[in-house]
This record gives structure tokens, C-alpha cells and sequence, in this order.
């Protein structure tokens, strides 16, 4: 089957998954690009496939063949993708007994990483705040390398989903540069949740009032902090390594 027309229905509904208000409603989000793709589908979550006319793909996925035209519209990509898909949400209701919350985290490039890092890590679930960036962003989806497919990720009010973490007995530790508690201190934990705030102003005070534990990273003097998602690999290879 050839999609010609911009017009076609299917293309109107995955157009607009584009939009982060209809994607959450839906549970649906659009990917771009082969690694995307490949670890969609093999991890089940890959619901539609999209190639653009002319391009062979590796694995066996009914698709539909579209026009560079028609692909165009379904990407914000400034060059034209050659195969695009619809993905599920990968989500469980249950958090595990690893957990990272992430308090009002803004840039795509972090959220990314910290995703890469968490699957590294074996992080069972991440908790974005309803106000940090989308996960399913395509630029969050980008950086990711695919692993996004191999973790559960849920979205909400992080108070709400703290409480929760409480009420089992997981320990929750904040990261944040006021405290004397340096993070090689913290001891073995083989259940936690770890808080990683806004880039320009870390973690909330609401937010902070209900940690368990506060924790630094020792550096040198002469440098202040750093990056969110280059801290989440010390603090979570810390973790892991134990």
C-alpha cells in the first residue's frame, strides 16, 4: 500500500501524536530512524510502521510505503526520515525498588541521558514530573540510543508518587550542593529513590523537605556542580556498584 495524500487518515492521526497532550491521551508517541525502530519492535511496542517509498527495511513488520512528501509531515526533522513508526508506552503500574524521580527537568539532552544511564544501571522505573520535558520528545527519544524501550517510565505528580515510594519503606535521597553529606558515604541500599532536580535550580524545596537523605558529589574545589545527566552516571554507578 502507497499513502500519497497528506490528507489520508492515517496520516492525520499519526501527525497528531506529534503533540504531547494527544500522545499521553493516547499512550502512543512517534519515533524516527532505524535504532528506534529496531528496539521498539523487539521489545513489542512498535504498533505502526511507516517507509518511505522506495527504502528496504530488515526485519519482518507489516508497513505502509508513503510518499517523501507525505513522510515529511509526520517528522520535525529538518531532513526526511526513511522509516518512521508509532510506538506504545513500555509502563507497569509497578515502580520496582529502584527509582529515579526527576523534579522539573527541562533539557531533552539530559532527560535522554539520564535514561541511558538509569538502563545502564539497572534503574526499574523513572518518574518524570507532569512539568519536566516530555520523554517522548523527539529529541529526548534521540538521545536516548533506543534504551527508552527498556525501562518504565511514567509521568505524573511526583509528591503523589513519592508518598507512594514512603509508604514501602524505600528510602528517598535528594541530590543537591546544600549539604555536608558526600554521596562515597551513603551506604549499600538495595531499595531507593533518587532525585534529580531542574538544571538551574535543583531540587524543589517541597520536594526536598521529603528526602530521607541529601547527598553531594565530592569534586574539586575549583569546579562549582555539574551537568544533571553527567551527575546521574556517578551517582547511579555509585549505586550499582555498591
Amino acid at each position: 500500500m502507497l499513502i500519497t495524500s497528506k490528507d489520508n487518515n492515517k496520516i492525520k492521526e499519526v501527525r497528531k501524536l506529534l503533540d504531547r497532550k494527544y500522545s499521553k491521551e493516547k499512550g502512543l508517541f512517534v519515533i524516527e530512524g532505524n535504532n528506534l525502530i529496531t528496539e521498539a519492535y523487539k521489545n513489542n511496542l512498535l504498533v505502526e510502521l511507516y517507509v518511505l517509498d522506495g527504502t528496504e527495511i530488515d526485519f519482518d513488520f507489516e508497513y505502509t510505503n508513503v510518499t517523501e512528501d507525505v513522510m515529511k509531515t509526520l517528522s520535525n526533522l529538518k531532513s526526511t526520515p526513511r522509516v518512521l513508526g508509532v510506538s506504545k508506552y513500555k509502563r507497569t503500574n509497578d515502580l520496582g525498588n529502584k527509582i529515579i524521580v526527576l523534579d522539573n527537568l527541562q533539557d531533552p539532552g539530559n532527560a535522554g541521558t539520564i535514561i541511558r544511564n538509569a538502563v545502564a544501571f539497572g534503574i526499574d522505573t523513572i518518574i518524570f514530573s507532569d512539568t519536566s520535558v516530555y520523554p517522548y520528545h523527539e529529541k529526548v527519544l534521540r538521545s536516548t540510543g533506543g534504551m527508552i524501550f527498556n525501562i518504565n517510565i511514567v509521568i505524573g505528580n511526583i509528591g503523589n508518587y513519592i508518598n507512594e515510594i514512603k509508604r514501602k519503606d524505600i528510602k528517598v535521597i535528594g541530590t543537591s550542593l546544600h549539604t555536608n553529606s558526600y554521596l562515597d558515604t551513603l551506604e549499600k541500599l538495595e531499595e531507593f529513590a533518587i532525585i534529580f532536580g531542574n538544571e538551574g535550580n535543583g531540587i524543589s524545596s517541597e520536594v526536598l523537605d521529603t528526602c530521607d537523605i541529601l547527598v553531594k558529589i565530592k569534586m574539586n574545589e575549583s569546579c562549582e556542580s555539574l551537568n544533571v545527566g553527567v551527575s546521574s552516571g556517578i551517582v547511579l554507578y555509585h549505586m550499582f556498584k555498591g
